[in-house]
């Protein structure tokens, strides 16, 4: 596999949701078949809704086992050193957000390299970078929180806007993928730090 810098962001984007799975499974207290299974849907679960939407298959891990065996080594190493990952819901938090920035732009660039309309590739970006913390939400009996309390999607789909938009114009690829990721990372954190988030309608009960 050629190490070029979309390549090295797709394998630093498979570590930090294996990892986040992982500690998600961990924190539910499941056994070691349950870290192993949420680990690999968070890793795996966008970019395989974002290939079977565009007719790409076999999915990419299927093609590319070397992931299957990343992201069961990253699994494996998070359930040693887990002890030594202080706060763990910081760090669930922390491995998330990179995941889901990096992920993002990663689902983007593929919608425009099969030269798909813009905004078709900004919804594969959102997919890319959010359909794995949602099955892994589900799978651990949650709410997934693209659903609710936080801006989640919104700071995909932000970033994946900038991205196209610097794609039009030419700016050097490498450069857009690096400014794009860190926009998401960057809103994500700040909407969590600050408790932004998008209004929320509710049916009053009769009394």
């Amino acid at each position: 596999m050629e190490l070029s810098l979309f390549n090295i962001l797709n394998i630093l984007g498979t570590v930090a949701f294996a990892i986040s799975g992982a500690l998600a499974a961990m924190d539910r207290r499941l056994d070691i078949f349950g870290i192993f299974i949420i680990g690999f849907v968070t890793a795996i679960g966008g970019g395989t809704l974002r290939d079977t939407l565009i007719g790409s298959t076999p999915v990419g891990w299927m093609e590319n086992t070397v992931f299957v065996y990343l992201i069961g080594g990253v699994i494996l190493l998070t359930i040693i050193f887990r002890n030594k990952i202080n706060y763990l819901k910081r760090s669930l938090f922390l491995f998330d957000t990179i995941g889901l920035g990096i992920f993002t732009i990663i689902g983007v660039e593929i919608g425009i390299r099969n030269e798909l309309d813009p905004i078709i590739s900004v919804a594969l970006g959102a997919m890319t970078g959010t359909f794995g913390g949602v099955i892994r939400d589900i799978l651990c009996n949650e709410i997934p929180v693209i659903f609710h309390k936080e801006i989640y999607a919104t700071a995909c789909i932000f970033g994946g806007l900038v991205f196209v938009a610097m794609h039009s114009l030419g700016i050097d690829q490498d450069l857009i993928y690096i400014t794009t990721s860190i926009i998401v990372i960057a809103i994500r954190i700040v909407v969590v730090k600050y408790e932004i988030s998008l209004p929320y309608f509710y049916i009053k009960q009769k009394n």
